[in-house]
């Protein structure tokens, strides 16, 4: 599920702040407390693109369409159903679908027209209605209807995963008003990203779905009326998708031009060593990098020396949120918050960097880097306010001392640290007694860090080791992404990895987070556990923020207060794209800022005539 963006009105045209649009209020007035009909929704000001927009400015819009590509997946599957808890779901089941609104990818928090040809807001801002693009057809030839659309929602606010209700929590109604048309009502007008959020929801077919079990895994492909449909599979194996040739939306102002090749297939592998091989073997035509060893080290092959194999980095301006090992506060180890400091002094990136990951990372230090929204210093001004309506309710620290990570000298011998984490354990009531970190009651301290794959134990294991040296029992367990979900999803787990990605603008999905409700839920993205009132109270805040400045300010206040109470140890990040593809694939002039996509990528047919040729030359 992609993060939310928040969305901001736009004054000037008498909307409650928040929303902006590209068009005339319905009736043509533009004088407050009117209904607003607009072919875009954005957050952060006036879209870009205007209603007679022809193609987003980054797309080839005459690129050829024809040609294979090969990605690679890690795992398994044995589900075509993405959007319950129950089995492991293919990729790129998003290929089969099409969404209400189509985001911009080089605009924050902007979406434009897809299945909806218009939306319209309400005067009194409770509300959005969609008017369907008339051509709208699945796959059978059905047109795509309002009614479509009302059940999909209600299936997913019913069976669908826990973070659907979350997202929708603020919807009273929804209302098929005529064949084409669709109206959400909410329970008020604060929550402002509620459209926008409704403008990227999955349409899916009532009339396909009837007589099968919304709830449960399954295996036959699924009706959509996206750009792809499934050929063919093999479960755990494969997937292949042959590309729509008479798609509905094929020439549609936000889809020209992408969406262009015939085939994309994707083969599973059991882990990303295995998966790097098929790459430079040719099996495999693109992959993106996340292993700093592997991007310095890994790609001194014939192919790429011959020029057949490309690297790339692309520069992105997207808030890289958080990665950390989260600790799980359903288990009692870690419910000192003494404790999961300790766990944080003892944790040497300075080493790692150097060491694994060729300095090719900076450190982690907001649960919103990389951008506006993180914290830094001491409060001031409009957040040292919202802070104060807390005080005494969060950590004392919030308001006298900026969050600062631990910096090593990176030789390894983290001596200091080790003593912080000692002294901090000693004063949470553990000693250490015949080199054993124990309880009064004589318990150890013990735990298990859960992974999905190996790529992550070469830097689990010298983390064991450094608080090994405390006298802690550490063990690391890999597991199959099969098991590894199925645990995520019942909390199963001590320590394992959290990847919370953030945009521009956060909203809802900072329920899913780090709230109570969602602490509670089975397989909702609270990994760490993370219930605390105060903490639901800045949530709300957020997510009810009138306008840009305030809710910089809100989100800095949560983002404080989630630091101070050291839920994480962070990890590190990257402010780049790094890609590997072979020669054949063609890529527009520019990318946009906030997304690396294959959607607007075009394979070269004379090269791919050649490939395989020059393959069998090296």
């Amino acid at each position: 599920m992609r993060r939310r963006d928040l969305m901001s009105f736009s004054a000037a045209l008498g909307l409650a702040p928040g929303l902006s649009h590209a068009a005339t209020p319905a009736g043509g007035s533009t004088a407050p407390g009117q209904a607003v009909r607009t072919h875009a929704l954005s957050l952060l000001g006036e879209p870009a693109l205007p209603a007679d927009f022809t193609h987003f400015p980054w797309v080839n819009p005459s690129a050829p369409k024809g040609g294979e590509i090969a990605l690679t997946a890690l795992g398994s599957f044995d589900s075509f159903n993405g959007f319950v808890i129950r089995g492991t779901a293919a990729v790129g089941l998003n290929l089969l679908y099409d969404t209400l609104l189509k985001e911009s990818a080089d605009e924050a928090s902007t979406e434009y027209p897809y299945l909806a040809q218009w939306v319209e807001l309400p005067a009194d801002r409770k509300g959005v209605s969609f008017d369907l693009n008339p051509a709208a057809r699945w796959h059978d030839g059905r047109p795509v209807t309002a009614a479509d659309v009302v059940w999909t929602f209600n299936t997913l606010r019913q069976h669908g995963r826990p973070g659907f209700r979350a997202y929708y929590a603020d919807v009273t109604e929804v209302v098929a008003e005529s064949e084409r048309r669709v109206t959400f009502r909410f329970k008020d007008d604060q929550n402002r990203e509620l459209a926008l959020i409704l403008g990227q929801m999955v349409v899916l077919p009532q009339h396909w779905w009837q007589g099968r079990d919304f709830a449960r895994p399954l295996l036959d492909p699924p009706l959509g009326s996206g750009p792809y449909r499934i050929e063919r599979f093999e479960a755990g194996r494969s997937i292949v998708y042959r590309r729509v040739a008479d798609w509905w939306a094929r020439d549609i102002p936000s889809m020209r031009g992408q969406h262009n090749f015939d085939v994309r297939r994707f083969e599973y592998f059991r882990d990303n060593t295995v998966s790097l091989e098929a790459f430079k073997a040719g099996q495999i035509d693109f992959r993106t990098e996340n292993v700093a060893r592997d991007w310095a080290t890994a790609y001194d092959f014939p192919a790429r020396r011959r020029g057949l194999v490309k690297l790339d980095e692309i520069r992105h301006e997207l808030p890289t949120g958080m990665q950390a090992w989260a600790m799980n506060l359903r288990r009692p180890i870690f419910q000192d918050a003494r404790v999961r400091r300790a766990l944080v002094e003892v944790f040497d990136f300075e080493w790692l960097n150097a060491n694994v990951f060729f300095g090719a990372y900076a450190r982690t230090n907001s649960y919103f880097s990389n951008s506006e929204l993180a914290s830094s210093a001491l409060p001031q001004g409009r957040e040292l306010a919202i802070l104060e309506g807390f005080r005494g309710r969060v950590p004392a620290e919030v308001f006298t001392s900026e969050y600062r990570l631990p910096v090593t000298d990176g030789s390894g011998n983290n001596r200091d640290g080790l003593r912080r984490a000692l002294t901090l354990l000693q004063s949470a009531g553990w000693q250490v007694r015949d080199r054993r970190l124990v309880n009064a009651q004589g318990q150890r301290f013990e735990f298990e860090i859960l992974l999905q794959g190996a790529t992550f134990e070469r830097v689990a294991l010298p983390y064991v080791q450094w608080l090994e040296r405390l006298g802690m029992a550490v063990r690391v367990r890999t597991v199959d992404p099969a098991q590894y979900q199925k645990r995520m999803d019942e909390f199963d787990y001590d320590m394992t990895i959290d990847s919370i990605g953030q945009s521009l603008s956060p909203g809802n999905e900072q329920r899913d987070y780090f709230t109570c409700e969602k602490a509670r839920e089975p397989g909702s993205q609270n990994v760490a556990g993370i219930c605390d009132p105060a903490i639901d109270e800045l949530v709300n805040l957020v997510v009810t923020a009138p306008d840009r400045d305030e809710l910089v300010a809100r989100t800095r206040a949560l983002d404080r207060v989630l630091l101070a109470h050291n839920y994480v140890v962070p990890h590190w990040h990257s402010r780049t794209f790094r890609i590997a593809f072979w020669d054949k694939l063609v890529r527009p002039e520019r990318n946009p800022r906030y997304n690396l996509s294959l959607d607007w990528w075009w394979v070269d047919a004379e090269r791919e005539r050649a490939l395989p040729d020059a393959r069998r030359a090296l």
